[in-house]
């Protein structure tokens, strides 16, 4: 009996653990398999899923195919025919790299390769079924690959068990197609899910893309973004003030065709919209980064989401004031700074002269592969940044993803105390005895002194009530449009609406099919303003999107309070004597008066010996 314990782990086991980073859900897999076939050159790639690509994932492609010793080499472990050498590892051009996706997925699946090369008579079938291989052989197909993924997780019980709801694993799925068909419009994709076409994009322009993508709307809503400069190269789109939403889903970073995730420059884009959207709303973009692959480490995590950059302070400055200027140059930015203007000339100046130097010496100043914190570029005009300030913006930003939910959540979070305030007796209440304040409070005295009502959270709360009640009874009661307008949507606020119409139709909504992720209303709730029904019902969307991170929520409750936020008087409007009257009254007949859908306090009160100590 032999006293040593380490021992080498079969290459199933390994792959299957590799498959835990790698592989976490359905989405992971489209996201590699379409990015394979980016990488073989296909022109013509087809995406086919069956129960949200638990049960299929297909993916066909029209690239350069396979060898009948390349079909079986890609689900080795580390085989790649991407890079040859550690260096490599900084001029990578391609999507894929690092030979994990293949193997891993295998081991937690049944998969299927047939592939042809164009100069080939026959293809070649591989079947792989948990890592064991159960065919290698010739056969008929055509020039491209075709990989079928079946049964994902069925051999762990555990990770199949913890996937989310078909519908939640949809929308993931989607959101992954979208990451890889925005950067390459010059490649047509077609999206089948059970059998009906989600997305049949054709050869376009980026612009074209993204309106074939989010819809019709986007067309007169994207404002063009281009600047050039030594260290990087920005194109794309960023959306009007308008196209803002409550979510984060439409914003997207590329670099060197890459999707990221980088909080730093989502920050940087956020603060060019500074004063022109709400300060809780997020703006709509597609921007490139264009950047040496030398100053940029893309081997950072498995995902290659997770990006290091020798110059991300300079690229965040360079960022925001390219995005500022654009919107600029449309008229959006309530103040266009010269100092913007003279960044960006004097980084081109200053990077040029850098370059010059490296000319005439013969060697590059710093070290490509040095991935330090440079300094940051030193401008004349603008603001030198503190280098405190630098490093707590930059450790908050890289916090913030991690903790985004549990931080959207602790936001969101109904705020009811223990113990409820003290109440309040409408008979306190004088008639007609109202002063609005600001165009957002409702001031009223009251015997023991008096309170202040936020107009829009009462409303929000008194509507909430009434939402609820007729999703309970059923009661509909509905008012026909006298134009009716059709909504359209992106494919996942689509699944969404499926999903809350029965309930939008208990609500007194009607609706009726207008094609492919669009519906014609020609109903509303009676009672309801429901005013740009287009911009209403995405309103809607967004807003319920939010109050899924609300834990123990029910669908009815999250719906209504979507409704009511949309649907309630907003800050700034001047109610009459009756409307505050008739406001006060419906407030405090309401079952919790206290708190706003969201958990916000409705009214305070100020006893009238807290008034007489302010005087003593």
């Amino acid at each position: 009996m032999t006293d040593d314990l380490i021992q080498l782990l079969p290459e199933s086991v390994a792959n299957q653990i590799a498959a835990g980073e790698v592989v976490q859900r359905p989405a992971s897999v489209v996201k590699e398999l379409l990015e394979n076939a980016i990488d073989a050159g296909a022109s013509t790639i087809r995406l086919v899923i069956k129960e949200s690509g638990k049960s299929l994932i297909q993916v066909t492609d029209d690239g350069c195919g396979m060898s009948e010793r390349d079909a079986r080499m890609c689900f080795e472990r580390h085989a790649t025919s991407k890079i040859r050498k550690a260096d490599d590892l900084f001029s990578i051009k391609t999507m894929g790299f690092r030979g994990e996706a293949l193997p891993s997925i295998a081991s937690v699946s049944s998969v299927e390769l047939r592939t042809k090369r164009q100069e080939d008579h026959t293809g070649t079938l591989v079947v792989i079924e948990g890592g064991e291989l159960l065919r290698h052989e010739p056969c008929s197909c055509v020039n491209g690959t075709t990989i079928t993924v079946k049964n994902l997780f069925y051999n762990i019980p555990v990770r199949k068990n913890f996937l989310k709801s078909n519908q939640v694993e949809y929308r993931n799925i989607v959101d992954e197609f979208y990451r890889v068909a925005l950067p390459y419009p010059e490649i047509r994709f077609i999206f089948t899910a059970e059998k009906t076409e989600v997305y049949h994009l054709i050869k376009s322009s980026l612009k074209n893309r993204i309106i074939s993508l989010f819809g019709k709307k986007y067309e007169s809503l994207l404002i063009s973004v281009e600047e050039k400069t030594p260290l990087v190269s920005i194109r794309g789109f960023a959306g009007k003030p308008e196209a803002a939403k409550k979510s984060r889903g439409e914003q997207f970073i590329f670099v060197n065709g890459r999707f990221i995730r980088n909080s730093f420059f989502n920050h940087a884009v956020q603060s060019a919209y500074e004063g022109l959207i709400l300060a809780d709303s997020f703006p709509f973009f597609v921007l490139f980064l264009e950047i040496d692959p030398q100053r940029v480490d893309v081997n950072v995590h498995p995902t290659k989401t997770e990006v290091k950059f020798q110059d991300e302070r300079d690229i965040y400055q360079i960022l925001k004031a390219t995005v500022k200027k654009s919107l600029g140059q449309v008229h959006l930015s309530p103040r266009l700074d010269f100092e913007h203007e003279a960044f960006l000339n004097n980084l081109k100046k200053i990077e040029t002269e850098k370059t010059n130097e490296e000319l005439r010496l013969g060697v590059k100043v710093g070290k490509p592969a040095d991935f330090e914190a440079h300094k940051p570029v030193s401008i004349p005009g603008l603001s030198k940044p503190n280098k405190s300030d630098w490093q707590k913006l930059y450790e908050v930003l890289q916090q913030s993803e991690k903790s985004e939910k549990q931080s959207t959540e602790k936001q969101e979070q109904l705020r009811f105390p223990e113990e409820e305030p003290e109440n309040i007796d409408a008979a306190d209440i004088p008639e007609n005895k109202f002063i609005q304040l600001h165009n957002k409070y409702i001031f009223t005295p009251i015997h023991s002194g008096f309170i202040l009502i936020h107009q829009q959270h009462a409303h929000q709360r008194i509507l909430y009530e009434e939402v609820l009640k007729r999703l309970k009874n059923a009661n509909i009661q509905s008012q026909k449009q006298l134009f009716p307008e059709i909504v359209e949507f992106n494919e996942n606020d689509f699944q969404l609406f499926t999903e809350l119409r029965p309930e939008l139709e208990k609500m007194g909504f009607i609706f009726e099919s207008a094609g492919k992720r669009a519906v014609l209303v020609s109903g509303i709730p009676a009672g309801v303003q429901a005013g740009n029904i287009q911009n209403y019902f995405h309103s809607v969307i967004e807003e319920y999107k939010n109050s899924l991170h609300q834990e123990g929520k029910e669908l009815a409750e999250s719906l209504a309070a979507a409704v009511a936020v949309k649907s309630g008087i907003r800050t700034g409007e001047i109610l009459s004597k009756e409307a505050m009257s008739l406001l006060v009254d419906q407030l405090f007949a309401c079952e919790n008066p206290y708190y706003s859908p969201k958990g916000k306090p409705i009214f305070i009160k100020v006893d009238k010996s807290e008034l007489d100590k302010k005087f003593d």
